[in-house]
């Protein structure tokens, strides 16, 4: 039965960054979805702040973590060369708003253990896991404590290594959705080169490899676009964009205005921010920076004064504008409101 794991049609993307705060998430529960919280970028203590408020409330949420890639911990030179040429590509920007770069920062996994510790210590009911794959101890022992394994993927053999792993669900992203992309082999490291058109058909090519019940993730909307993925196979459809306005959002409100606004014509997948490939509204910033290496979180790190400056500043141009190819539909007000509309067409298959 159509969303019979989740208990509904539609689940809330974890966005990290400070957008999945707890009150999205409960107001997302309390409007019959499901949310998850982000603990990409935070610390172990504040993911915990944060389900304690989520689980106070009573509403059912996930927790979502960034997989580390280790081959980032300890790069090559040339590696080091690139990152550092960028850095220097960077001074315009911050000279622009008076603020300093910092150093390369090279150490960071996001506290990946501690927050698997965390996890298995407190479990929760979701675990969904971005930018790769657990280890196959971590599944196991995330599996044992009580928590249903989601894995998110960019394409069938993404998926056959995540069905593999011992993943309970997939998240299947469409290279439309906004934001980062969760690919994590080669061959999807860009959701820009050509591949299924729609989240509808890159679904279906998944159905086709593996078994496990299937989210649909990219593009997603309206009621037609849930409708369209429940009735591709879909066990439930998972929205970002959608709810990037919503009033319980935690977006900048300079974010929520450059989606409503008439000064942004396009999205295009980036680096320029984080390193990693990236859907987000083209301006100055991502068109004077295409040539920004792989190189995440560094490239995370190294940006981030820059952002918060633009942020300060009032300034979209050197904001990183995350955002769907559908962004244009991204409705304001509540969102209960916005659930309601999602659902009014959306029956279950």
């Amino acid at each position: 039965m159509t969303g019979a794991i989740f208990g509904t049609r539609i689940i809330a993307a974890p966005m990290a960054g400070g957008t999945s705060t707890p009150r999205f998430v409960q107001a997302v529960h309390q409007a019959g979805g499901l949310g998850f919280l982000a603990a990409g970028y935070k610390t172990v203590e504040s993911m915990q702040t944060d389900m304690r408020e989520v689980r106070a409330a009573g509403a059912r949420f996930g927790m979502n973590l960034f997989v580390p890639d280790r081959s980032q911990l300890n790069p090559p030179a040339l590696f080091r060369q690139q990152l550092e040429g960028y850095r220097r590509s960077l001074e315009a920007d911050a000279r622009q708003y008076g603020v300093a770069l910092p150093g390369l920062r090279l150490d960071d996994d996001d506290e990946w253990q501690g927050k698997i510790d965390a996890l298995l210590a407190d479990p929760v009911e979701f675990v969904s896991f971005t930018f790769g794959l657990p280890g196959q101890a971590e599944v196991n022992a995330i599996k044992r404590a009580g928590s249903t394994v989601v894995a998110t993927v960019t394409g069938t053999a993404e998926a056959v290594l995540a069905a593999d792993r011992g993943a309970d669900v997939l998240v299947v992203q469409h290279g439309s959705a906004g934001g980062h992309s969760a690919a994590f082999l080669p061959a999807g490291s860009t959701s820009d080169s050509p591949g299924p058109a729609t989240t509808a058909e890159l679904l279906a090519a998944v159905r086709a490899v593996v078994g496990l019940p299937l989210v649909a993730a990219g593009g997603i909307m309206d009621s037609a676009g849930v409708a369209a993925v429940l009735a591709a196979g879909g066990t439930a459809a998972q929205l970002g964009t959608a709810f990037l306005r919503s009033d319980e959002s935690g977006a900048r409100q300079l974010h929520k205005d450059a989606l409503a606004g008439q000064g942004f014509t396009e999205t295009r997948m980036t680096r320029a921010f984080t390193g990693r490939q990236a859907r987000a509204l083209v301006n100055s910033f991502v068109r004077d920076h295409e040539d920004a290496p792989e190189g995440y979180p560094a490239i995370h790190h190294l940006t981030a004064p820059i952002r918060a400056a633009a942020a300060a500043a009032g300034d979209p141009e050197k904001l990183n504008l995350w955002a769907g190819t559908g962004w244009r539909q991204a409705a304001a007000g509540t969102v209960a409101a916005i659930m309601d509309g999602l659902l009014a067409e959306a029956a279950p298959s």
